[in-house]
């Protein structure tokens, strides 16, 4: 890997740079957006069900870090479009199981070729191998703060009052 020339320690400040690429990265996607379209948060909750299959309601809030009533919203925006189904859990009548649909997996596809194109324009500076270690720190970062969207819901408030006593 290219030697950089910042110095390690106390003074980098991660946060503002990851700020200003997701802006930069923000606006360019929602420049290619059509009127009416996906949006980031869209995207995020799409993905999730994509790579983890079918989660509970509650689950997939867990994992969007969402209060459970703003997930309402959000799958509402996704099954008017078609791009969700919801079910009610036949082991607990209570929960709702959301699930991807076919048409919601093909609209994925399409959403992240354009982003595929951003990518490349935002991280140009970078070779494909920096992008692939930074990926993978990325999502080492993500994964200690988020849950993963299958976990039971009981797990999920056991480990939310766990944290919330250190």
């Amino acid at each position: 890997m290219t030697e950089t020339k910042t110095k390690a320690g106390t003074d980098q400040r991660l946060l503002p740079l990851l700020e200003h690429l997701a802006r930069v990265g923000r606006r360019a996607f929602e420049g290619t957006l059509e009127p009416g379209g996906l949006r980031p948060r869209h995207l995020i909750a799409l993905k999730l069900l994509s790579d983890q299959g079918p989660a509970s309601q509650q689950a997939l809030a867990d994992s969007l870090s969402l209060d459970p009533s703003n997930v309402v919203g959000l799958l509402n925006e996704l099954e008017e479009r078609q791009l969700i189904t919801r079910r009610r859990d036949s082991a607990d009548r209570r929960r709702h199981i959301v699930e991807l649909s076919p048409r919601g997996q093909s609209e994925l596809c399409d959403a992240y070729e354009g982003l595929r194109q951003i990518d490349d324009g935002l991280l140009r500076a970078l070779s494909r191998k920096e992008r692939a270690v930074l990926y993978d720190l990325l999502v080492r970062a993500v994964g200690a703060n988020t849950p993963p969207c299958d976990i039971p819901e009981e797990s999920a408030t056991a480990r939310s009052e766990a944290a919330n006593k250190r």
